[in-house]
């Protein structure tokens, strides 16, 4: 079965400047993918490009294996759209959700038993009477998705539908959004710059770095093997050191790190330089006396140069090597539990153990190498 959606070699320009390269980018039935990357880096462009609001210089869209050609609109009542700001007009919440289903000529006691049904699906059922001016952002946002779902769309496009939103009322529709997706199985683009919605919703992710997809694949993947230094620190490896290959045995590279030696699960060249890259999630922190008993993985001594309190976490600088005690060894971050972080006495000069598995360990070719 062709993939739902499909862009081929598709570039987008603002006069003479390219803004948007994307030379293969798939979205199967019953997928979710994320469109991630920072603010500007042209994930909106994308989506529009997807909904035919924006056509590319180049390249072609494809809707379930054709060329989505000059009727524009035929497409389109086979989608659906839904932005940051939810957009609505005027009458009620009910001629809100309704609207999609009034124009393709949907009977009204149909389309208003249909718009009911999703309303109460996003919570919001009884605001089926009231202005649609008169609505929250959450309360709007929530009218802006059922208006999408009630159509029974083929593809969904979302543009941070989140965005505007503040914890919990974020976290409460993420979680609707999920259950919803799950039950439909509709295919979705979900554009967001956040990486934690993006792993909690998505089957896979394309990163958008500087108007490029730079990196497209299962979620897994893109987020524990990322194909360069900059989509690897967009996706929160905030470890990345340089190392040289000395053995390479069964599949697991043994890396010098700066005179310390650790171990990957992974191949590399022997004699290559790497990049090292670890998540700060995947390193555990345990007092020196406990190192010696740590038998499986990777155990480096490290000493403390700085700790931020971030919520119910705590991230922790290391300098490891045998320079750490001067603090110029390499850097390694790790996050620790606020309980942890106590029971540790974390602080500046403290020296800790750190351990992380061989598999967490994700190796890059280093400068000039592998290009």
């Amino acid at each position: 079965m062709p993939p739902k959606l499909e862009l081929r070699d598709v570039t987008v320009r603002r006069g003479q400047r390219t803004t948007l390269v994307v030379d293969h980018l798939a979205v199967e039935a019953g997928q979710i993918l994320a469109v991630i990357g920072p603010n500007g880096a042209g994930k909106s462009t994308l989506l529009q490009v997807a909904g035919l609001l924006l056509r590319p210089a180049t390249g072609e869209v494809r809707f379930a294996g054709a060329p989505v050609g000059g009727d524009a609109l035929a497409y389109r009542r086979r989608t659906a759209f839904a932005m940051q700001e939810a957009v609505l007009i005027g009458g009620s919440v009910l001629d809100n959700v309704a609207l999609g289903l009034k124009l393709r000529g949907v009977p009204r006691r149909e389309r208003e038993e249909r718009s009911r049904r999703w309303l109460r699906r996003f919570g919001i059922e009884a605001l089926a009477s009231r202005p649609a001016s008169k609505l929250s952002g959450g309360e709007a946002q929530r009218a802006s998705l059922a208006r999408a779902f009630v159509i029974d769309p083929e593809l969904l496009l979302l543009d941070e539908p989140f965005g505007g939103l503040d914890q919990p009322l974020r976290h409460n529709l993420l979680e609707d959004l999920a259950s919803v997706l799950r039950e439909t199985g509709v295919a979705t683009v979900f554009v967001t710059h956040d990486r934690n919605e993006a792993l909690r919703l998505a089957h896979s992710v394309a990163v958008v770095l500087d108007g490029r997809v730079r990196q497209v694949g299962p979620t897994a993947d893109v987020f524990g093997k990322p194909v360069d230094e900059a989509v690897a620190a967009f996706v929160g490896v905030e470890t990345i050191v340089s190392g040289r290959v000395i053995e390479v045995r069964d599949g697991r590279a043994t890396v010098d790190l700066a005179g310390q030696r650790i171990v990957a699960s992974a191949n590399g060249s022997l004699g290559s330089t790497v990049k090292v890259c670890l998540r700060p999630e995947d390193v555990l922190l345990h007092s020196p006396e406990a190192a010696s008993s740590i038998s499986d993985g990777n155990v480096l001594r490290g000493v403390v140069q700085e700790v931020r309190a971030m919520g119910s976490e705590t991230r922790v600088l290391l300098a490891c090597g045998p320079s750490a005690g001067s603090g110029r060894g390499f850097p390694l971050v790790a996050t620790a539990s606020k309980r942890l972080a106590e029971d540790l006495g974390l602080a500046v000069g403290k020296e800790v153990a750190a351990s992380f598995r061989e598999s967490a360990v994700h190796l890059l070719p280093g400068d000039g190498e592998g290009r």
